[in-house]
């Protein structure tokens, strides 16, 4: 597994993703790596329970997205994906507003596994919600739920630098 050099920062590549959850939701992501991952989503009415507050899902749902895509770009080098088998949210103090901030990072990273966990603050820096995604790591040809695991259309590039392919 590649996990000895430094991951290169790929955010902004990851918000070219085509459509999903994260882009539905205005997740927005500020640096991803396959060593830290960290997002923001600015709450809106759409993310709010009947009581005004923000619906446990919407942190769940970042939970998920953080540690899924981090985990896969740390095993993308080595043509490997990564799929989540468990996440565990925990909602810590209610929000209505304002914008969340996410951070996840890697708790172990083995050849089959991988945990990773995430930290949910609001703007004061207070922790909203916290969760762990244990993921499973697959060889590329791997199937999930009937189909492949490639990126549907339009292809995003996740090497590095796009352009040191054209020059070489």
């Amino acid at each position: 597994m590649t996990t000895n050099q430094a991951s290169p920062d790929l955010g902004a590549r990851v918000n070219d993703l085509p459509g999903g959850w994260e882009q539905a939701n205005g997740l927005r992501f500020l640096s991803a790596s396959g060593d830290r991952v960290t997002a923001e989503l600015v709450v809106g009415p759409h993310h709010r329970q009947a009581y005004g507050l923000v619906h446990g899902g919407v942190y769940a749902g970042i939970v998920e997205s953080l540690a899924s895509i981090g985990a896969t770009l740390g095993v993308m080098p080595d043509g490997k994906r990564a799929v989540g088998l468990e996440n565990h949210t925990s909602f810590i103090r209610a929000c209505r507003g304002g914008t969340l901030h996410a951070d996840a990072v890697p708790v172990t990273r083995g050849s089959r596994t991988q945990v990773w966990e995430v930290t949910i603050r609001d703007d004061g820096q207070r922790v909203l919600a916290t969760g762990r995604v244990r993921v499973l790591i697959l060889d590329a040809a791997s199937t999930v739920a009937g189909g492949d695991l490639s990126i549907k259309q339009p292809q995003v590039d996740f090497t590095p630098d796009p352009g040191a392919r054209e020059r070489s």
